[in-house]
């Protein structure tokens, strides 16, 4: 049976206090609505985003998924009912991008359960440690009565556990019958979801709650909820790496992203922040305190303590980068080094180099960025600036303590400081006119 996943995104995240949209907010290096995608795309035929008026970003954060705009924000029926149109035949599933913790195999399990054939319609509850403000699920039996809003609740209904996690299943002509007939007479006069359930019920119709864990059906509404839905996409994404093969030797102090990727064999230091688009190839070791983003690291480098690898950097097999290196848009050949306080900013830097302590590629001048290349086997004395663009050749050296601002030949041996003097005995008379000014 074909299915369309229908995610409501319009939210403005009021909670939140922030312009941004709900949406949008970052959960391990993704926003939120991109986890539930990724989570619906193997079980659905079909995604539609429902999104607020002007609301682009969250547009693009969609794509390649059609959207709908919801003009008015009056309820969670409302915006679903702005895509009846792409509900299509078979089943229809309602979701919010402010679920992002929802996995495959519960979305799985709730089509399976419409499946086995014994309700019309299906949604996702938990019974979450401390229920607070959710929506209550009023059973009969096995099946559901109702839902009712915790501000719309009795104490006695406020008692019950079992909560809605705010997703509905059903049979896309019955959902789109059921939306229109909602109506706004409630506490807060917005068009409720919810109210679906009991629209099903009094067609006699069967509806059923298939319940997953709280953890990973818990909602972001603010601040405070983000980073606790942060911590449990920490821990799913740490244990993974670990299955894979991967030593974390301080787990917990850890950050990877969403789209990290790390082979096996890979050991990661205490205290490393991925941000997005980082690899890391079989054997490498990333040492304690290292920031990387946007980077691929080759098999068998080794890099930091207290290294920063930014977009378009490029470790080749074997390289090293050690203590408070910086490498931006650079690629350091297989078996080059760069093992102490240097930065190489758009930088070419050939197989087996050495670069010496303190070197700087000069990338910028004031206008447009410019490369520097050093070729295979050369050696930057420490202290050396590299005034780009310049190109330093195969097997050439740098002498300590250099400007570079003119090509060097390969093989060849710059120095570009001033003269050493030497005034023997000055230091001697220094000394004493400086004790006789006092």
């Amino acid at each position: 049976m074909p299915a369309t996943a229908v995610i409501l995104a319009a939210g403005l995240g009021t909670r939140m206090r922030s312009s941004l949209p709900k949406a949008l907010h970052p959960l391990a290096g993704q926003p939120m609505l991109r986890h539930l995608i990724a989570s619906v795309g193997p079980v659905f035929d079909r995604i539609v985003v429902v999104v607020g008026p002007g609301m682009a970003a969250v547009e693009t954060a969609a794509a390649p998924h059609p959207t709908v705009v919801q003009s008015e924000r009056l309820g969670t029926a409302h915006a679903a009912r702005q895509a009846a149109a792409l509900f299509g035949d078979g089943e229809v599933a309602i979701l919010y991008a402010d679920n992002p913790l929802i996995q495959t195999e519960t979305l799985q399990q709730l089509r399976a359960r419409r499946a086995a054939g014994d309700a019309d319609l299906v949604l996702l509850a938990m019974r979450p440690s401390d229920p607070g403000r959710y929506g209550r699920v009023i059973t009969s039996g096995d099946m559901v009565e109702r839902i009712v809003e915790w501000a719309d609740a009795t104490p006695e209904e406020r008692a019950v556990g079992l909560c809605n996690a705010g997703v509905l299943c059903g049979p896309a002509d019955d959902m789109r019958r059921w939306l229109e007939a909602v109506r706004a007479d409630n506490a807060k006069g917005e068009y409720y979801l919810t109210d679906v359930v009991a629209l099903a019920r009094a067609e006699g119709r069967r509806v059923a709650a298939q319940e997953a864990p709280a953890e990973e059906l818990a909602g972001v509404n603010s601040r405070a909820e983000l980073a606790a839905a942060e911590a449990v996409a920490q821990d799913r994404l740490r244990h993974a790496a670990m299955a894979s093969g991967v030593t974390l030797t301080d787990p917990g102090s850890v950050f990877l992203c969403a789209d990290t990727t790390l082979a096996p064999d890979v050991t990661i230091g205490p205290n490393v922040v991925f941000g997005p688009g980082v690899t890391v190839e079989t054997g490498a070791v990333i040492r304690p305190f290292c920031h990387l983003e946007g980077c691929h690291i080759g098999p068998g480098c080794i890099v930091g303590p207290f290294a920063r690898l930014r977009p378009g950097a490029v470790l080749e097999a074997n390289a090293h980068v050690g203590n408070f290196v910086e490498l931006k848009a650079a690629r350091l050949g297989a078996g080059a080094k760069a093992n102490h306080l240097t930065y190489l900013g758009d930088a070419d830097i050939g197989a087996g180099a050495n670069i010496g302590a303190g070197t700087i590629t000069c990338n910028y001048d004031g206008v447009a960025k410019h490369r520097t290349t050093i070729g295979a086997g050369a050696f930057i004395g420490s202290d050396t600036a590299l005034v780009a663009p310049v190109r330093v050749g195969n097997g050439a050296i740098t002498a300590a303590g250099s400007v570079i601002t003119e090509d060097v030949s390969a093989d060849a041996l710059a120095i570009a400081r001033g003269r050493q003097v030497e005034k023997p005995g000055r230091a001697a008379e220094l000394r004493t006119r400086q004790r006789k000014g006092h």
